[in-house]
């Protein structure tokens, strides 16, 4: 399980969301609080990531994948499953106990380095980190009986995630793609 931070995405009808608390923790102690775990990467900003691991690692593992989307034209599903090769490859890399979750407005994805890319049963929400259970049950409850539009819903989520994981905050940030904005 990755301590230390909650990532939730959301494929809703008017807009991908991606929202991530700002905690970073050593053990048992607080580091930061307002740390971005999140990114709009990709042409034009299209694609949104976000990473549950280690800060280094992440600079290195959303660059890693940036290319690969670069390579791939902006086509997330090539990106995503070039990326999982090159990071199942790196025999470093390979080793992290890291996971990211990437989306555009046509797929969310699930990416870690045993090589897995998983797209949700839902096809619109996913979580990765500490709080990514909690987060996940409550956007899947906000989803089903909510009337929150994308971005509420997933501040909400880990809003909640906040009030029961003790490595999530309430420091949270948001990235959105939205159809017509």
């Amino acid at each position: 399980m990755f301590k230390a931070t909650t990532i939730l995405a959301y494929k809703g009808k008017n807009g991908s969301i991606i929202g991530g608390d700002g905690q970073v923790t050593f053990g048992n102690t607080v580091l930061k609080g307002t740390a971005t775990k999140i990114r709009k990467i990709g042409k034009d900003g299209k694609v949104l990531a976000g990473f549950a691991g280690s800060t280094t690692d992440a600079f290195n593992l959303f660059d890693m994948f940036e290319k690969c989307l670069g390579s791939a034209k902006n086509d997330l599903l090539k990106a995503a499953v070039d990326f999982s090769k090159e990071w199942r490859k790196d025999k470093y890399l390979r080793k992290l106990e890291a996971m990211m979750l990437v989306l555009d407005r046509e797929h969310i994805f699930l990416l870690s380095g045993v090589g897995d890319v998983v797209e949700p049963d839902d096809g619109k929400i996913a979580a990765i980190g500490s709080g990514g259970n909690y987060a996940l049950s409550a956007a899947r409850a906000l989803d089903k009986f909510g009337n929150l539009n994308e971005e509420e819903l997933v501040k909400e989520s880990l809003k909640i995630a906040s009030e029961i994981c003790i490595y999530t905050n309430n420091h949270i940030k948001t990235y959105a793609i939205w159809d017509n904005k």
